[in-house]
């Protein structure tokens, strides 16, 4: 990635998280000029949205009809208002850790007192819609247990970043994820997946299929669009049959599956498919984040990585998984902020807060792993 001023980085941001293939992929770039070249925006029914549903709805068992939007906020914030209809009940269990975007009823942490109750994490965020939602730690099936005794006829959804990666990486239990998913189901609330990040990125299937757990209700982003605004919220067929004009719940979009982020998206995805993408990323992460950790605790480094699939994310050392944001050491976002800043000045752009994770391309050659490993290790050695 060049910089308006000239210089060059190896980037592992990735515009957090769209770029599986890198920056501006030859064979999307073609699609891209033929759309642009084609129309912009239609305001009508046209062929190239329905292709990318149909491709995703083809592969994806628990997708059985999609509508797309412009952002993973919009997705979420339109899941939740279907499972707000189907079920005629109101409250909402996100998980402490898990981002959802910034619609209001979404911008809560966890308050004192009683189980599950939230405050806003925002100005403008009224205490009324905040306390809509109800917040669980991660990692912790005994409150989940708790919530839902007290408050299970009330809540409409469960949503869960099966793979949580916008506060660290925090890589979940699969008895967790599971007894979750098993309380919601057992209460009569629908499951909402938000792979946003892990959609398309970890597995095609997303952690669905990694965790072989078929959601009510699922929202993708990020690679769906391949650099792109585009997102998509879909599910099982009667539900997303609440949606107008079929059903009575509203939701709209004006550029909504723009033909030109729609066409990029769907070539990325090919893409993706026909060169086996995930398992040579997987073996890439892998190796350099071994690699790292190895030089890290030879020179005595005070930070590790964890991964899972082409996600990384660089941590101050700990003896423990850190499965839960109160697991994350203290002093780890001044720590990793002159780390990042050193890195950045050896040419490595990492994700820009001790708190996001970093991707893999099928861009980054061998040679760029070394040097980008050489240039972190040294970025820690003169941070610490």
């Amino acid at each position: 990635m060049t910089s308006v001023d000239g210089r060059e980085y190896i980037d592992f941001c990735q515009s957090f998280g769209p770029l599986m293939l890198g920056h501006r992929d030859p064979e999307v770039m073609e699609a891209l000029e033929e759309m642009i070249s084609t129309a912009w925006s239609f305001g009508a029914c046209e062929p190239y949205s329905l292709e990318l549903a149909e491709w995703i709805t083809s592969r994806l068992p628990w997708v059985e009809m999609l509508r797309f939007v412009s952002s993973g906020t919009e997705a979420v914030m339109s899941a939740l208002r279907v499972a707000r209809a189907a079920t005629e009940r109101t409250r909402i269990l996100k998980f402490e850790g898990c981002y959802h975007g910034h619609s209001d009823s979404l911008l809560v942490k966890a308050g004192s007192g009683l189980a599950g109750a939230s405050a806003s994490s925002s100005a403008g965020v009224s205490a009324n819609v905040a306390g809509e939602t109800l917040v669980a730690p991660l990692d912790d099936e005994d409150a989940v247990r708790s919530i839902f005794a007290e408050h299970g006829s009330e809540i409409a959804a469960v949503i869960l970043e099966p793979l949580p990666a916008n506060y660290g990486l925090l890589i979940q239990r699969r008895e967790f994820v599971e007894e979750t998913v098993r309380l919601a189901r057992a209460n009569g609330s629908l499951v909402i997946f938000d792979e946003v990040i892990s959609g398309f990125r970890v597995a095609l299937g997303g952690m669905a299929e990694v965790l072989g757990i078929r959601p009510d209700l699922v929202t993708y982003g990020k690679v769906i669009g391949g650099g792109f605004p585009v997102a998509c919220y879909g599910g099982r067929r009667d539900l997303m049959e609440l949606l107008a004009p079929v059903g009575p719940v509203y939701q709209a979009g004006t550029l909504s599956a723009n033909p030109v982020g729609i066409r990029a998206g769907l070539v990325t995805l090919k893409k993706i498919e026909r060169v086996e993408a995930y398992s040579q990323l997987e073996e890439r992460t892998a190796k350099f984040c071994d690699h790292l950790d190895s030089e890290l605790s030879r020179r005595s480094l005070p930070f590790q990585s964890t991964r899972t699939a082409s996600i990384f994310w660089l941590h101050s050392r700990t003896n423990d998984t850190i499965r839960r944001i109160d697991q994350i050491p203290g002093h780890h976002a001044s720590a990793f902020a002159r780390v990042f800043h050193a890195a950045l000045n050896k040419g490595v752009y990492l994700s820009p807060s001790g708190y996001e994770v970093n991707f893999m391309s099928m861009a980054h050659s061998d040679e760029l792993l070394e040097r980008a490993r050489n240039a972190i290790l040294t970025a820690i050695g003169e941070s610490v």
